[in-house]
């Protein structure tokens, strides 16, 4: 459900956006601010996340966000004037950064780590899924003669309230209740979640063992709380986790994913469509961005991270290429030729870019350590509504500047074409491993990881150009994984080892 209301507040203004200023007489920087308003104001619902889980919990902070959500929906569909529709979208983009920074970390908190990846990303395929409802909505409603674009922005706060009602009938998370001391609180609320076989009590020991761990250290090198941020900077396994998350965000907004879909409607007048045929085809991207998650969710465990990202990076590029050249077409004198080479690269787009969206949620929920992953999520949270500003805003005017084709295939793709070159050589493999063994990955110098990686790189390159493409597509098997670690960890002990596995495979 938090997905769900994400990407329905994410998409309604979309189509509001064909109606909505000419209701309240707004220009076209007015227009920009109102619909960069939700993600700027989710900069500051990111910033209330690491405070607000460290004090309230999980639950809580979830529950705080709803309420936001649901004032900020009641004032958009009330607003009368510019003020008090971007301060209703401020609000709004409060709960949904908040929201969003919580309920990812609460699932990767909650579940076994062979469901981590899928269920992390169903979260990806319901914000999409509520996009695509977001397109629907603005369908349905388009036809209404006055004000159709308020009953647009205020539908949201009829899955608010289901949303609500739902939160109260959910536990805290176990690793949060762990990490403030109540043991017996978590092992009651794991036993419930979780059960009690033998792999879910080993889990519970380690996790228990992890954060003691965490404290001991904390205490023995006279850390001040008040001062646990510098951790970020000073220790080398959390400065790490706060680099690559952060630019697995960055990567995710700035290839141009939210500016697509906040202009969507727009997007689609500039090739041709009227206004009512622009809402309808907006259903085509958010179709193809909801049918590019299904694969991550089925096979995010499969096939793991690092494969999942450097091999979908290059799909959406080529979507971006596409889109790009679409621009060349003369809309006025090839109305169908412009259409139809938009729409196909904006389903090749939104569709390789639905499954690597998913590892924007995934990476950052798991990478850090216990005791600072709600600072943690609190960084990439900011990141990602920041990002999702700054695309946002300065869409209308980057276009000008740029041109259709230098903005979407210059600057987008060439963002897109950097990126891949960095998964290839920095991106760990957090596949099928506790988010304690994660520890230990994370703890390995950064100079021995593109090492690996870039051997893996090569043995990849060398099968793929021999078309050996079952050993490119297959996936590392859970024992060869372990394997990997447990050489990696002896040869820290200096024990003698007959083989080495890289752990980037």
């Amino acid at each position: 459900m938090g997905g769900l209301l994400s990407g329905i507040d994410q998409s309604l203004i979309s189509g509001a956006n064909l109606y909505l200023p000419g209701s309240l007489h707004l220009d076209t920087k007015q227009v920009s601010l109102v619909s960069s308003g939700v993600p700027l104001g989710a900069v500051g619902g990111a910033l209330m996340l690491g405070p607000l889980n460290e004090w309230l919990g999980r639950r809580m902070a979830i529950i705080v966000s709803l309420v936001l959500y649901t004032v900020g929906a009641g004032l958009e569909a009330g607003a009368i004037n510019f003020g008090m529709m971007v301060a209703a979208r401020v609000i709004l983009g409060l709960g949904l950064g908040l929201e969003g920074g919580t309920v990812p970390v609460y699932v990767a908190e909650s579940v076994s780590r062979k469901y981590r990846g899928n269920l992390v990303s169903l979260y990806q395929f319901m914000i999409a899924l509520g996009e695509v409802f977001g397109y629907v909505v603005a369908a349905i409603f388009v036809d209404v003669k006055s004000g159709n674009w308020r009953y647009m922005l205020g539908s949201s706060l009829v899955f608010s309230t289901i949303m609500f009602v739902g939160i109260i009938f959910m536990p805290e998370s176990p690793r949060f209740l762990m990490h403030k001391g109540k043991t017996t609180e978590a092992w009651f609320v794991w036993k419930r979640i979780r059960g009690e076989d033998e792999e879910a009590r080993k889990e519970f020991f380690v996790m228990k063992h992890s954060v003691d761990e965490e404290f001991a250290l904390k205490q023995e090198a006279g850390r001040n709380r008040r001062f646990i941020w510098m951790d970020f900077l000073t220790v080398p396994r959390a400065r790490r986790a706060i680099i690559y998350a952060n630019v697995m965000v960055f990567l995710g907004q700035f290839t141009g994913i939210n500016a697509i879909q906040y202009y969507m409607a727009t997007l689609m007048a500039q090739v041709g469509f009227d206004a009512k045929k622009s809402v309808f085809m907006s259903l085509v991207g958010g179709g193809s961005l909801l049918l590019g998650t299904i694969p991550a969710i089925l096979y995010m465990e499969k096939f793991g991270r690092r494969f999942w990202a450097c091999a979908m990076l290059p799909g959406f590029f080529i979507g971006l290429l596409i889109i790009g050249c679409s621009y060349l077409i003369d809309p006025h004198t090839n109305v169908a030729g412009a259409q139809g080479a938009y729409i196909t690269g904006l389903i090749l787009y939104e569709g390789f870019f639905g499954s690597y969206a998913c590892l924007t949620w995934v990476i950052p929920s798991e990478v850090y350590p216990t005791y600072l992953r709600s600072y943690g999520m609190e960084t990439s949270d900011a990141m990602l509504f920041l990002c999702s500003f700054l695309v946002t805003y300065f869409f209308s005017q980057m276009q000008k500047a740029m041109s259709q084709i230098g903005l979407t295939l210059g600057f987008y793709g060439g963002i897109a074409v950097v990126g891949w070159v960095y998964q290839l050589l920095f991106m760990p493999e957090t596949k099928n491993k506790t988010l304690e063994e994660i520890d230990v990955l994370f703890s390995q110098p950064t100079g021995e990881l593109v090492r690996e990686n870039w051997r893996s790189v090569k043995v990849t390159i060398a099968d793929f150009f021999c078309f050996r493409w079952g050993k490119v597509f297959s996936p590392v098997s859970e024992g060869e994984l372990f394997r990997g670690e447990n050489n990696r960890m002896s040869m820290e002990k200096g024990e003698e080892k007959d083989e080495k596995v890289p752990m980037s495979q």
